[in-house]
């Protein structure tokens, strides 16, 4: 099989390394360098990522700062292979909801914020919440657009995303979300709100978690939820989301070099390559231009 192209919108490999003392070229998890270099062209989006409940508000910057520096590092070592790699921030709690720190992020290669991860803050409940955004949450949308950064509704409540679409003025997407038409789970996307993404020129990445594609989690099952999105309209606005490092993966997507699987059950189901580089790389590429 030819070399196929990557671009992945979410993995929690910087969290793993710095907690487990692991490097990034070459790592135990699902993901490193050495395996994303057998892709070409290349791109991942590395969250940065706290667990709230576990970490002092004092203490979160520090701790994100130390992952940062970890990404900062290797593109100092791999600068030909880091070149079309980026940072998000999931989870607003990890800068104590404080959109004043926003323009330092941007300066790490932070591109997008998600508001909220599992648990309710300052600016929006959460998917498990379910409360909407604070005026606080509106301003801080705001101040991400006026940086040039997206705003990230995987991990948002459903009453969250439409508040934020009604004052929709960037971009937009849904890193790591699959379509709850097809597993009915609350981090899941509605087709209305695939939709809306869709028409507002967003991204969504479709996330190969075992609890969001619903069973049996397969590559199949991976391929199915992308099917369904390019259904709504978003030949122009799907791709990869794969959570790695931050989840349950199914067997035979269990890691960065498992790729091909799903290129392969997509290309069986129809997709020409012109599809599939789109989907692998090419809407991710354009979203983040």
């Amino acid at each position: 099989m030819e070399p196929i192209p990557y671009f992945d919108a979410h993995c929690d490999t910087l969290s793993r390394c710095a907690a487990e003392s692991w490097d990034l070229w070459e790592n135990p998890g699902h993901l490193d360098l050495r395996r994303l270099s057998a892709y070409r062209p290349m791109g991942q989006v590395f969250a940065l990522y706290i667990n709230s409940a576990a970490v002092a508000p004092e203490d979160r910057p520090a701790a994100l700062a130390r992952q940062a520096a970890l990404f900062s590092q290797a593109r100092e070592q791999y600068p030909s292979l880091m070149a079309r790699c980026a940072l998000s921030l999931e989870g607003a709690e990890g800068i104590c909801c404080e959109a004043e720190r926003l323009e330092e992020l941007r300066g790490w290669g932070v591109r997008w914020v998600n508001l909220t991860w599992n648990h309710p803050n300052a600016l929006s409940g959460s998917c498990v919440t379910g409360e909407g955004l604070t005026d606080l949450g509106r301003a801080f949308a705001r101040q991400c657009w006026a940086l040039g950064m997206g705003v990230d509704v995987s991990h948002l409540s459903d009453q969250g995303f439409w508040d934020l679409m009604d004052m929709l003025d960037g971009p937009i997407l849904a890193s790591h979300s699959c379509s709850r038409a097809l597993c009915p789970h609350r981090r899941n996307l509605t087709d209305d709100m695939a939709r809306a993404i869709f028409a507002s020129r967003g991204f969504v990445g479709v996330n190969f978690s075992v609890h969001f594609l619903g069973g049996p989690a397969t590559a199949e099952t991976a391929a199915d939820h992308v099917l369904h999105f390019l259904e709504l309209g978003g030949e122009d606005s799907v791709g990869l989301g794969s959570d790695f490092d931050g989840t349950d993966m199914p067997p035979d997507l269990s890691g960065a070099e498992a790729l091909p699987n799903l290129w392969r059950a997509l290309e069986r189901r129809g997709c020409g390559r012109g599809l599939l580089e789109k989907l692998f790389y090419r809407n991710l590429h354009q979203f983040m231009q």
